[in-house]
């Protein structure tokens, strides 16, 4: 009695079938990994991200944040993450560990690693590093001298022409003031030096942008700009521009920029990769390219070496206790905020 039925419903399911067959199957799609505070003209972070869309094909979009920013980003959306991987200063990444916004992850040049340019956990890694001082553009001071101290900034002939980003939002501002602050002999428990040195920079009408500055450099809008040695030899030798890189007669610092696995990113196996690279040969190459010193020391090629200042120079550079830095870090923007800003 059922056999009559049966044949219809197989007629049907074989059609069905040769239907789905006729259809093809859909294109690929595109791997993607989204990558917070990773600017184009930031480390030459384009480069980077070409270099993974050619080798890895995948597409890391440019990202224009700040540390601050990428953190804040991170807390507002930790129940439904967008980004993948994010990149930071260091004291940023030990906020975002204890923020509970990133991951662990150890990538394949874990070894190769130093042990404190790492969290030992894997939350956050070192993948390059660079020096604090005055990226300088020589055409635009009008004549004046290039500055060659902390001390020099405070002078009346370079009103209108300092800048430094927020201290309160970006990584590099908060890396400025402690650089200032060490380099005057305060400590991370003691920020006076650093508070003193803001508010005489105030008669001056400093220039406080809050994301990357590159271009304002390059134009001239920013004659001098508490930077990184990296931004000014990739204006000087790259862009050739007329820029000069100057390290504080007092001293300053040198800081590692890391990055992490962000928790519950949508595309996990796409960060790891993402991750691997900045850390292989070739990833190292190209931050070396771009003037960051590379954490894998034997990546940094001796031609590129040769272009940055004499070692003498970054004797007076001291490394920074991320730890403290991070601890520091709310007590100094609170100061900032109430009496400098």
């Amino acid at each position: 009695m059922l056999m009559p039925l049966l044949k219809p419903l197989t007629l049907g399911a074989a059609l069905l079938a040769a239907l789905t067959a006729a259809v093809p199957a859909p294109a690929a799609a595109q791997q993607n990994a989204i990558c917070y505070n990773c600017p184009p003209e930031w480390a030459d972070w384009a480069s980077q991200l070409k270099a993974i869309k050619d080798d890895l094909g995948i597409a890391v979009p440019f990202d224009n944040k700040n540390s601050g920013q990428s953190l804040s980003a991170m807390l507002a959306e930790k129940d439904k993450p967008v980004a993948d991987v994010v990149y930071l200063g260091g004291p940023v990444g030990i906020q975002a560990k204890e923020a509970g916004v990133v991951a662990p992850f150890k990538p394949d040049a874990w070894d190769q690693i130093p042990a404190d340019m790492k969290d030992p956990d894997g939350y956050w890694f070192t993948i390059h590093s660079g020096t604090l001082g005055f990226f300088v553009n020589t055409e635009a001071l009008g004549g004046k001298p290039v500055p060659q101290s902390w001390a020099d900034l405070l002078k009346p002939d370079y009103a209108g022409m300092v800048g430094y980003l927020d201290p309160t939002s970006a990584a590099v501002g908060y890396v400025g003031a402690v650089a200032v602050n060490l380099a005057l002999g305060g400590g991370y428990g003691n920020f006076d030096p650093a508070i003193g040195w803001f508010k005489a920079l105030q008669k001056n009408q400093p220039i406080v942008p809050k994301q990357t500055s590159y271009a304002r450099v390059l134009s001239g809008e920013i004659p001098i700009l508490i930077d990184y040695d990296f931004n000014a030899y990739r204006a000087k030798h790259t862009d050739k521009a007329p820029a000069a890189f100057v390290i504080p007669a007092e001293g300053s610092v040198s800081v590692p920029y890391v990055m992490s696995l962000v928790k519950n990113g949508p595309n996990p196996e796409n960060a790891k990769k993402v991750l691997n690279y900045v850390l292989s040969d070739k990833g190292q190459a190209l931050w070396a390219n771009a003037f960051m010193r590379p954490v894998r020391a034997a990546a940094m090629p001796p031609d590129t070496a040769a272009k940055f200042l004499p070692a003498a120079d970054y004797a007076r550079a001291r490394p920074v206790d991320l730890a403290r830095m991070a601890e520091a870090q709310k007590g100094f923007m609170a100061r900032y905020q109430a009496e400098v800003r």
